[in-house]
């Protein structure tokens, strides 16, 4: 059987086309917004409570509040050997997102970690004194108790309204702005935090001087706040 030579050539250049058109480019757009906010005005904010021993300002701070420095501080001032101290609101975290967020756990990095202890607790002006409903201790003795893999705290679902915080899902308590520290804070003792149901939360510090510690001058470190949240509902 002949085949004519101009059907061969169009079916070569049909092949040629088909593999040309395999591999397809393509380009669309979608655009993006955020805002980058104030410590104490961001959508999980962090506002303070205790006072340092240092200089009478909030222990939670913001060293230097103009834009693009505004990143907070915890300072508790100067400690002896041989001494320990309960601040039970070094500062609180407060939730606004619109769904619920958890904490899974907390950890330090850093110099004389050792020396620290840290808790989430819902009594801001309460010594907490072991775990439980009230009270859980995620940090002892510089060592994170949890992991990614756990719940230690859950914060109710917020409103978006930096100025208030709430502990039965009604009472709306104030959040006010300290001029010193650069910071919401609060002092309400009347409210409670309680966990699931609050969107807030106290952090109280445990501050452990061994007597044999000898003075280094200023001791540095981290502390890691670990979240997790799901919008499935």
């Amino acid at each position: 059987m002949r085949i004519d030579r101009r059907l061969v050539l169009i079916g070569v250049m049909l092949i040629v086309l088909s593999m040309t058109m395999a591999t397809q480019y393509a380009t669309t757009k979608i655009t993006y917004s955020f805002a980058i906010a104030h410590p104490s005005s961001a959508d999980i904010r962090f506002i303070s409570s205790d006072n340092s021993s240092d200089d009478g300002v909030r222990i939670l701070r913001v060293t230097n509040n103009e834009s693009g420095a505004q990143t907070m501080t915890i300072e508790f001032g100067d400690h002896s050997p041989n001494s320990w101290k309960n601040y039970t609101a070094v500062f609180g975290i407060v939730n606004e997102e619109g769904f619920e967020v958890s904490i899974t756990h907390m950890n330090l990095s850093g110099t004389n970690t050792t020396y620290l202890s840290v808790w989430l607790h819902g009594d801001r002006d309460a010594d907490y004194g072991g775990e439980g409903a009230a009270s859980v201790k995620v940090i002892s003795d510089g060592t994170a108790s949890y992991t990614s893999a756990d719940t230690v705290w859950t914060f109710a679902a917020g409103d978006g309204n930096v100025n208030t915080m709430c502990a039965d899902g009604d009472t709306q308590i104030e959040t006010s702005w300290d001029t010193n520290s650069y910071t919401q804070f609060s002092l309400n003792d009347a409210n409670n935090s309680v966990n699931s149901t609050s969107d807030f939360v106290w952090v109280g510090v445990s501050l452990n001087v061994p007597s044999d510690a000898g003075p280094t001058g200023s001791v540095t470190g981290t502390l890691f706040i670990n979240f997790k949240s799901s919008t499935d509902t």
